[in-house]
């Protein structure tokens, strides 16, 4: 059989029209809509062509230089090339620093870290998951073991101050002398400012555990040198590569070289946790790596050695603090009162509002947030805010004057939804009822929705034009 005649050269348009129609409006949504996500970005044309490439096809398990399958030459070429170019996008001595870049996501990355470093039921603490905690850190209910993190490990959590919304380190501190965790994760999925590193040491170094800074959020700030840098101060650092840096959806590992600690007779103990992490990775917890991912973090992480980067990473910042002072002039409380990175989180109660509510109408008219807990929130499943990131709508380009015109569009939005809800029963499912049906409410939706599209179409969108 030829080759042609397995549709080997047709185009996903001729080929798999029904699927070809489906990213098409994806892209039309994404292009018309506003992403305000934290997590969120949009890779660059560049990045998207790597991830498209040949490099989909090649099986590579093991490291370079150390492969289970044979012709690996070129992709062991990449994956030392992405290794070189992680360190130096952070300024990493490499007779200090390794880095592992075959993690597929950041949850992998982490529980490979834990798989590495921590004995089976061994002790972490995190962020509480309502508090800004993310979900690989342990989250867990009274109930339930949610995370995988708390099905294999045993998880404490350190919580947020509830009346500043800032991370309780006293308490943190007495807990950890109390639980004597092997390792102590400094990363958040919610929170506005940066993290105290140097106190995450001290108390690591007080009850002699590991330090894992995950930096998913952040690693583009950080790499452009604009918040302080976990490098400093952590033993390990885990990291997504797809928000504030910009690249394909993946995940790395970095880890310590040299001297671990000198003991009081002198005696200098080691770090050990290049193979550690490495075997954890694969073959303990993956199989081959992605090789088109990896070629694609590479080509992120040349660009945010690329002075622009850095000037995108500032406008990110100054269009966060742009949104949270016009949320703030609108009413609204900014959990913190402000924002020292990308995000902000906004509490809801003093409108009697909630996230889930606020979300789907804002969704209704092409405005993508998430709903999340606020200091003091009970529950996840009826969280009392949103969180607000501005790293994907800088990337098309819009400043802090465009950002005041998208929380006026937010408001509106808020105030649409608080307008259904008194005009409804108490349930969310009452409240999607009305939205969807009640034909004034509709009519609403449709203009707000047309002024967003409207607005959002004059900026373009990164990526590939062919699509």
């Amino acid at each position: 059989m030829a080759s042609g005649d397995m549709n080997l050269q047709e185009t996903i348009e001729k080929d798999d029209p029904e699927m070809f129609a489906l990213i098409k409006r994806e892209k039309d949504r994404q292009r018309k809509g506003l992403e305000l996500i934290a997590s969120e970005n949009f890779a660059s044309k560049a990045v998207l062509q790597a991830l498209g490439s040949c490099l989909n096809n090649k099986y590579s398990e093991g490291q370079p230089k150390q492969r289970y399958y044979g012709g690996n030459e070129v992709i062991d070429e990449i994956e030392l090339l992405c290794q070189k170019r992680a360190l130096e996008a952070f300024n990493l001595n490499p007779e200090e620093w390794g880095v592992n870049v075959q993690p597929l996501s950041g949850s992998p990355a982490n529980f490979a870290v834990y798989t590495a470093v921590v004995e089976p039921h061994g002790r972490i603490m995190g962020l509480h998951l309502p508090d800004g905690g993310h979900l690989s850190h342990g989250f867990r209910t009274n109930t339930k073991n949610v995370s995988a993190t708390s099905v294999f490990f045993e998880s404490f959590p350190y919580k947020i101050d509830p009346v500043t919304g800032l991370i309780d380190y006293d308490k943190l501190h007495d807990n950890a002398r109390l639980f004597l965790p092997r390792l102590i994760i400094a990363g958040v999925s919610c929170y506005s400012r940066t993290l105290d590193y140097k106190r995450f040491r001290e108390i690591a170094d007080d009850v002699d555990c590991y330090l894992l800074s995950d930096m998913a959020h952040v690693s583009g700030l950080v790499a452009a040198g604009l918040i302080p840098s976990p490098f400093e101060y952590c033993d390990i650092v885990s990291t997504t590569t797809h928000k504030t840096l910009r690249g394909p959806r993946s995940g790395m590992i970095f880890y310590r070289k040299g001297v671990r600690k000198v003991l009081k007779n002198g005696d200098k103990v080691m770090y050990d946790l290049q193979k550690k992490i490495n075997e954890a990775v694969f073959p303990g917890l993956q199989g081959g790596p992605h090789n088109h991912q990896i070629g694609a973090v590479a080509v992120a992480l040349k660009q945010a050695k690329d002075p622009r980067f850095k000037i995108y990473q500032e406008q990110v910042m100054a269009n966060a603090k742009a949104m949270s002072k016009a949320m703030t002039e609108n009413g609204y409380t900014v959990v913190t009162g402000g924002t020292d990175t990308h995000l902000i989180l906004v509490d809801l109660r003093p409108q009697k509002m909630d996230g889930a509510r606020a979300e789907k109408v804002l969704e209704d008219i092409a405005i993508a947030v998430n709903k999340n807990t606020c200091p003091g929130d009970k529950s996840a499943l009826k969280p009392s805010g949103l969180r607000l990131g501005t790293p994907a709508l800088t990337s098309r380009g819009m400043v802090e004057k465009d950002f005041e015109q998208v929380v006026e569009y937010i408001h509106k939005g808020i105030q649409l939804a608080l307008e259904i809800q008194s005009n409804c029963g108490p349930t969310l499912r009452e409240f999607k009822a009305k939205l969807k049906d009640d034909s004034e409410v509709q009519k609403k939706v449709q203009e707000l929705k047309s002024q967003v599209e409207t607005f959002a179409e004059k900026y373009s969108l990164p990526g590939l034009d062919d699509w």
